[in-house]
C-alpha cells in the first residue's frame, strides 16, 4: 500500500493524552512539537515534546481551542501532521478541514465523516440503515415540544432529549410524562445551545438503570476495518466515566462476534478511518442499543492495548501515514486476560468537587500487571481551568479477579499529597462485593454520592 512517512508531528492537546501521544512518536521515530497555555508552561507534554510554543492564555478557548494559533504552530515548525488526542478540537470536522487545506495530515477520520457521526441523530440514522440496533425515538432533530410530546407518546414513556452535538451529559432532560415534556424540552434547548452553539435536539427511549458499552476499532484508509473488542464503561458518575474495563462481564463471546460483525460492515460503508469507538447501552435484557460513535482515541484506550496487545495510538499515527490494517496488526484480534482502569481525579472523593492545587508529594505504583499514564509529578500545579484527570491507573491480570486485586494494590500504593484525588473512592468501589461480582449499571455510584444537606 503507497505510504508516507511523518518526519514532525504536532499534538494539539495537553495532559496524560499529549503525553502517551509523544512515547507513541518516539517510538516510531518521529519528532514531536507541544503546544501549550500559559498554564500548562511546567506541563510534562511541554518537557518531553522535541519542540514547544506557547499558543496563549490559560483559557481553553483562547489556546487549545484556538484554530489559528495551533495552525500557525504547525506552520511555523514544518510538521507533516496533528494529532488532536480527546477532547478539544479531536472531533471538529472545522480543524480537520483547516488541516487538510493546509496540507498538513489530520490523524483522525475524513471531516464529512466526523461531521456526520458528531450530529448524533445522523449517526443514530445511518446505524439503523445498516442494521446496527438502535433506540426506538425521533428520526431527525425536532422542530417543536409538539412533535417531542407526539414521538414520546408513540414510544411510550420514560424518554430523554438529547443534543445533537452533545456530550458529558450537557443538553440532556430524563421526561416521564407529558406535561413535563414542554418545559424540559426549553431547558435542554437553552443548555445544548449555551454548551455546544447548537439548540437542535432529539429524542429516545429513556432506559433506566443501563449499562454502558462500548467497541473500539480500527479503519485504514482503504477500507479495512477491526473491532478490537469491547469495554465496560458502566461505573460513572454525572455522565462521567471513572472506571472502564476490558472485556465487559455482560457480553458473551456470541454477541462480541455479533455486534462486531454489523460493525465492520456499517463503518467500512461509511468512509471511516482511523480509530474510533462505538458506544451502546444495555438494557435489562441484556439488549444492546447504539447511541453514538466517538470520532477519536478515547480516555480508557489502555485497557483494549492490555488485552489484544494492540498499540492504538500507533496504529492511529501508521493509518494516518497511508498503511493498511494488514500492515499494522499482527494477525487475527484476540482478547487475553482482563484489564481495568482507574481514572484518578484531582477531586474531593465525598463531594466530587474539583481540587486544583500544588501536588506536594507523588508516588506512582509499579509491579507486574500495572501501567500508569499521567502527566503530574511532585511540585506540579493542577490548573483549576481543564479536565481534574492527573493519572489513569490500568491494571491487567489473567482473570478479572487477579486484575481487581492488583488493582486494590496499586491504589494503595499511589501517593498523591497536596490535594485530594478519587484514590479513595476507587478503592471503595474495588472493595465492593457488586462490583466484584460484575453486577452493576450507570446508577451503581449512586450508592457514594454525597448525602443531600438537611433543610
Amino acid at each position: 500500500m503507497p505510504s508516507v512517512r511523518f518526519n514532525k508531528v504536532l499534538i494539539a492537546n495537553r495532559g496524560e493524552i499529549a503525553v502517551r501521544i509523544i512515547s507513541a512518536c518516539r517510538e516510531l521515530g518521529i519528532k514531536t512539537v507541544a503546544v501549550y497555555s500559559e498554564a500548562d508552561r511546567y506541563s510534562s507534554h511541554v518537557r518531553f515534546a522535541d519542540q514547544a510554543i506557547c499558543i496563549g492564555p490559560a483559557k481553553s478557548a483562547r489556546s487549545y481551542l484556538d484554530l489559528p494559533s495551533i495552525i500557525s504552530a504547525a506552520e511555523i515548525t514544518n510538521v507533516d501532521a496533528i494529532h488532536p488526542g480527546y477532547g478539544f478540537l479531536s472531533e471538529n470536522a472545522g480543524f480537520a478541514e483547516v488541516c487538510e487545506t493546509s496540507g498538513i495530515k489530520f490523524i483522525g477520520p475524513r471531516p464529512d465523516v466526523i461531521r456526520m457521526m458528531g450530529v448524533k441523530e445522523q449517526a443514530r440514522a445511518y446505524m439503523r440503515s445498516k442494521g446496527v440496533p438502535v433506540l426506538p425515538g425521533s428520526p431527525g432533530v425536532l422542530e417543536s415540544p409538539e412533535e417531542a410530546i407526539a414521538t414520546a407518546e408513540a414510544i411510550g414513556y420514560p424518554v430523554i432529549l438529547k443534543a445533537s452535538y452533545g456530550g458529558g451529559g450537557r443538553g440532556m432532560r430524563v421526561v416521564h410524562r407529558s406535561a413535563d415534556l414542554a418545559g424540559l424540552f426549553a431547558q435542554a434547548q437553552q443548555e445544548a445551545g449555551s454548551a455546544f452553539s447548537s439548540p437542535n435536539l432529539y429524542l429516545e427511549k429513556y432506559i433506566p438503570a443501563p449499562r454502558h458499552i462500548e467497541f473500539q476499532l480500527l479503519a485504514d484508509e482503504y477500507g479495512n476495518v477491526e473491532v478490537l473488542g469491547e469495554r465496560e464503561c458502566s461505573i460513572q458518575r454525572r455522565h462521567q466515566k471513572l472506571i472502564e474495563e476490558s472485556p465487559s462481564p455482560a457480553v458473551s463471546a456470541s454477541m462480541r462476534a455479533e455486534i462486531s460483525g454489523v460493525l465492520r460492515k456499517a463503518i467500512a460503508e461509511s468512509g471511516y478511518s482511523n480509530a474510533g469507538t462505538v458506544e451502546f447501552l444495555m438494557d435489562e435484557a441484556g439488549n444492546l442499543y447504539f447511541i453514538e460513535v466517538n470520532a477519536r482515541v478515547q480516555v480508557e484506550h489502555p485497557v483494549t492495548e492490555f488485552v489484544t496487545g494492540i498499540d492504538i495510538v500507533k496504529s492511529q499515527i501508521r493509518i494516518a501515514q497511508g498503511e493498511s490494517l494488514a500492515e499494522i496488526l499482527p494477525g487475527p484480534v484476540e482478547m487475553r486476560g482482563h484489564a481495568i482502569e482507574c481514572r484518578i481525579n484531582a477531586e474531593n472523593p465525598e463531594t466530587f468537587a474539583p481540587c486544583p492545587g500544588r501536588i506536594t508529594g507523588f508516588h506512582l505504583p509499579g509491579g507486574i500487571g500495572i501501567r500508569v499514564d499521567t502527566w503530574a509529578y511532585t511540585d506540579c500545579v493542577v490548573p483549576p481551568y481543564y479536565d481534574s484527570l492527573i493519572a489513569k491507573l490500568i491494571a491487567y491480570g489473567n482473570t478479572r479477579e487477579e486484575a481487581i486485586q492488583r488493582m486494590r494494590r496499586a491504589l494503595g500504593m499511589f501517593i498523591v499529597e497536596g490535594i485530594y484525588t478519587s484514590i479513595p473512592l476507587h478503592e471503595k468501589i474495588m472493595a465492593d462485593a457488586d462490583f466484584q461480582d460484575g453486577c452493576f449499571d450507570t446508577t451503581f455510584t449512586q450508592r457514594y454520592s454525597p448525602a443531600p444537606k438537611a433543610g
